[in-house]
């Protein structure tokens, strides 16, 4: 077992796992609540955070009890599963599963990014390229139907419990709820040592990328984790992790923190800027996975927090990104930002908050455009790869079919890589207030690409169902929905209601 240091947490792990009892519990009070709330309502969860950025509409009545199913049930070190509540936070399951030299396949950015919200809504980190998304580790899942009942989905289950695990990914709650996943964990080193790789052109680093990803190294030295930043045509990067022992590090080492204890000053991204060739980095292995959750990647310069004179005051645990969710929660009330712009003589402002994806070979045709076009910067960049062999696919014709996740449009065999950017920009006179995302999603459309739903989509019917499912998306359903108790997933993700 590997040292209890690679937990690095103040939380008793014992406190995390609570066993088969309770989440019995968890699941009772979720049904008691799935049972009192009227046939004629729709059914949500009753949770007081979200990682989704689209507005909604406001929730009436009372939604489903999910206070008991936020922890973990157990850790198995010897078969490298564990068994958790659908609610748990990435936080508290990467706390439980480190003590045991152990971590989810793919660990999303943000701490309180729940592990069925990242298998429904979808997840990515920088594992991506090499261990797919967080659906793609999953060996079970118990999930609440809009019948109010329990179906345990798995890819070696019957043909309805195959169709409900290969349909609930990016189902985005249109299907029902996940009240248990059964996760294959990885094993990870206590420190990742980084190579923050300086380009000066897209298709420069377009070439390193796809080399990386296929060969799982780079410059002769392999890699465990890939992402990258573009902060401008002429300044881009590639960070390059690899997971290293202490002995590998040496005993002189001091790791670098990013989460304001130490030199509170110290902002990931800026860490990653440099003239030119590489730049080097350690990290323990907890502080690298939550490394962009302290800034909220850069978001965080919106609330000033990036400013010196501010950090050196702003208390080290409200460096975080569920805090700042907090003020985003309010501005979206009040359009604080927009009202803040015009006391300042500034016009209104379009939220761009965006992840988009692409192939590999498409990368530098969609990164020009943006740069072109969009006063947004910087741009995340994190290359992914399905696990699947795609010997397990949908059947029948339309969009879906021959993928083996249907709901989400990505192909067996191909490199994609995800763009993030998450800012606002200026409405322009003449155009509408949802002009500037439009325009994204024609010209990744154009591309051939796809978006992350997470945030405010503006597609058509016709186009979503095209992208998105389409008929299959329809037959499931009518299979584990039918009397409509959760919204459908256009309803959800572009009317959002």
């Amino acid at each position: 077992m590997a040292s209890t240091s690679l937990a690095q947490s103040g939380t008793a792990q014992s406190t995390l796992i609570v066993g088969e009892s309770a989440h019995a519990e968890g699941v009772e009070r979720m049904l008691a609540s799935f049972r009192a709330i009227p046939a004629e309502r729709r059914v949500r969860l009753a949770k007081k955070t979200s990682n989704l950025f689209r507005a909604r509409q406001s929730a009436q009545g009372p939604g489903l009890d999910t206070s008991g199913l936020t922890k973990v049930i157990s850790v198995d070190p010897e078969a490298r599963t564990a068994d958790v509540q659908g609610m748990c936070t990435y936080e508290d399951l990467v706390d439980a599963t480190l003590p045991f030299g152990l971590m989810p396949h793919v660990v999303p950015q943000l701490k309180t990014i729940t592990l069925g919200g990242a298998v429904t809504g979808l997840g990515i980190e920088a594992t991506s390229f090499a261990l797919g998304l967080p659906h793609e580790s999953v060996l079970e899942m118990d999930i609440l139907t809009g019948t109010g009942e329990i179906v345990t989905a798995r890819p070696g289950g019957s043909e309805r419990e195959q169709s409900l695990y290969r349909g609930f990914p990016n189902s985005y709650g249109s299907l029902g709820y996940s009240l248990r996943l059964k996760i294959t964990l990885v094993p990870v080193a206590e420190y990742v040592a980084v190579r923050h790789v300086r380009f000066h052109d897209i298709a420069e680093l377009t070439k390193a990328l796809d080399s990386a990803v296929t060969n799982k190294a780079y410059d002769g030295e392999g890699v465990d984790f890939i992402d990258g930043v573009v902060f401008s045509g002429d300044e881009m990067y590639l960070s390059f992790g690899r997971m290293v022992s202490a002995d590998e590090i040496g005993a002189d080492s001091r790791p670098s923190r990013y989460d304001g204890i130490g030199d509170k000053q110290a902002i990931y991204y800026r860490s990653l800027q440099h003239p030119s060739g590489v730049a080097t980095d350690v990290l323990r292995i907890r502080d690298y996975l939550w490394r962009w959750d302290t800034d909220w990647f850069w978001c965080s310069r919106a609330f000033g927090t990036q400013n010196p004179k501010v950090r050196k005051f702003w208390p080290q645990q409200l460096l975080r990104s569920s805090f700042y969710w907090k003020i985003i929660g309010l501005d979206h009330k009040y359009d604080l930002g927009n009202k803040i712009g015009a006391l300042k003589g500034e016009g209104p402002r379009e939220r761009v908050v965006q992840d988009v994806e692409v192939t590999i070979d498409r990368l530098p045709d969609f990164i020009s455009w943006f740069l072109r076009e969009v006063p947004i910067e910087p741009l995340w960049l994190c290359p992914l790869r399905l696990l699947d062999k795609g010997d397990a696919t949908t059947a029948g014709a339309g969009p879906g079919a021959g993928r083996p996740w249907p709901l989400y449009p990505l192909e067996s065999g191909t490199t994609y890589v995800n763009i993030g950017f998450w800012s606002s920009a200026p409405i322009e006179p003449g155009t509408s207030e949802n002009a500037w995302n439009v325009r994204i999603e024609e010209e990744v459309s154009k591309l051939g690409g796809h978006k992350s739903l997470y945030s405010d989509a503006f597609y058509d019917e016709a186009t979503f169902a095209a992208l998105y499912g389409g008929e299959h998306a329809d037959r499931l359903k009518a299979e584990f929905d039918p009397d409509g108790r959760f919204p459908t997933l256009y309803d959800k993700t572009v009317r959002a209601r």
